[in-house]
């Protein structure tokens, strides 16, 4: 590694946040063999094993923001997203662009924050509601790990937050984007990449020593 002497951080500095990206209704309702966007095998698994997650983050009183994409019916806000291969999706009359309540246990206390982007960060009030929560490091789940959860850890990486990717949790476009992308991410922050267990177990960790 270049950078031999790179501090080593806790999995969960100052106070922390979970951000549940983009696990919308679509996810356990369409079972097309062609979607307007691809999916990892497991896909929909691994969002449901973002729910543990959720539940220890409420039980160690770490604040759940749920981030949603949503584009307009007329496409006027796609911009340059369908010049890639994503088709069509989360158009706002359309019942599979909700947040997956049942399956995430959605409730009206937690922060939903929508988007008409990739980044979370980027046209929106994410990091208003961060700093207004005081969080310091930034607990991923969701999809796809290439492109959103991608996306929103670069920003939160320049916006100076610990990011951290629970890799149980997420699900790329495909298996090799996928894992090429929790490499971009622990490239940028050493640590980044991070299991399902001792993330709870650092959520718990937390509420005791408070």
């Amino acid at each position: 590694m270049a950078n031999a002497a790179a501090n080593k951080r806790e999995l969960i500095e100052g106070r922390a946040a979970l951000i549940v990206i983009d696990i919308q209704a679509s996810t356990f309702r369409d079972f097309s063999e062609v979607r307007s966007i691809d999916n990892m095998p497991g896909y929909a698994d691994r969002m449901l094993a973002a729910r543990t997650a959720i539940d220890a983050a409420r039980a160690s009183d770490i604040p759940v923001i749920f981030i949603q994409e949503v584009h307009r019916p007329d496409l006027v806000d796609f911009g340059r997203e369908l010049d890639g291969q994503e088709d069509v999706h989360c158009l706002e009359d359309n019942p599979n662009t909700a947040l997956a309540v049942e399956q995430m246990g959605v409730l009206p206390t937690d922060y939903v924050v929508p988007k008409r982007r990739y980044s979370a960060f980027f046209g929106t009030d994410f990091e208003i509601l961060l700093k207004g929560l005081k969080v310091d490091t930034l607990l991923m789940v969701g999809g796809l790990t290439d492109v959103c959860v991608h996306y929103t850890f670069v920003d939160g990486h320049q916006h100076d937050y610990f990011c951290r990717v629970i890799e149980d949790c997420v699900g790329g476009s495909s298996e090799t984007a996928h894992e090429a992308s929790l490499v971009a991410m622990e490239y940028l922050q050493t640590g980044a990449r991070r299991g399902l267990d001792e993330t709870v177990a650092a959520m718990k960790a937390v509420a005791k020593s408070v």
